[in-house]
């Protein structure tokens, strides 16, 4: 499913703070027979659309003059806010296959985890694959109820994926483990030594008698 973006196109020699501050963001889209285009988006927009599609969902760029289909292929966000600066979009050729990677999300309950106490290591988070564009899903689920032991693990080859879309990754490469809790050694507690406080005890209160006794001869001279 595509998702459109309405966008204006814009002259490169434009003041960029002032254009965000309208309320939109710079953006640029070019392909491999596709020229670089400078453009301009409502940022509302564009967070709405980067939320639905992502990297992996076409986005076609419908303006002035302006209609291709497109990938969201680079970002660049506000080193404090994190509110979306500038875009690049990627034109893919029409019926040729895209490699990209696509996000995973761990579906399941690993009984390495729930009755063995592990911990689930997720070693990949995305999935390089190969599709046409209309048919690049926005997540791939893995199905981690495999995980039975600490031996276990989930490969590749072992996701299930979507109808037309090829796994361009290694097929042996791991995407998820459980990693097994070690048991520390707890740390040896000395017993206190209650003699050698009662014996320091004492040696202060002979000092601090001494000291008396000291300042009440000065007195008496």
């Amino acid at each position: 499913m595509a998702i459109t973006l309405n966008v204006e196109k814009r002259d490169i020699n434009a003041d960029l703070a002032a254009l965000r501050k309208s309320g939109r963001m710079p953006a640029v889209f070019y392909g491999k027979k596709e020229a670089s285009t400078p453009i301009s988006i409502a940022v509302n927009d564009f967070i709405k659309a980067y939320k639905a599609a992502g990297e992996s969902t076409v986005v076609i760029l419908n303006g002035e003059g302006i209609e291709v289909e497109s990938l969201i292929h680079d970002l660049d966000l506000h080193p404090v806010t994190s509110k979306p600066m500038h875009a690049d979009f990627y034109v893919f050729e029409k019926g040729k296959t895209l490699k990209v990677g696509v996000p995973l999300d761990f579906v399941g309950v690993a009984p390495a985890v729930k009755d063995l106490g592990g911990t689930l290591v997720k070693v990949l988070h995305d999935l390089e694959v190969e599709a046409l564009p209309k048919d690049l899903p926005h997540k791939i689920e893995v199905d981690i109820t495999s995980l039975v032991d600490f031996k276990s693990v989930v490969t590749a080859k072992d996701v299930k994926l979507p109808h037309g879309v090829t796994l361009a990754t290694g097929a042996e490469e791991i995407v998820a483990s459980v990693y097994e809790p070690k048991d520390e050694p707890e740390e040896p507690v000395a017993p206190i030594d209650l003699s050698a406080i009662e014996v320091e005890k004492k040696g202060k209160e002979a000092k601090e008698g001494a000291e008396g006794e000291a300042a009440a001869d000065e007195d008496n001279k």
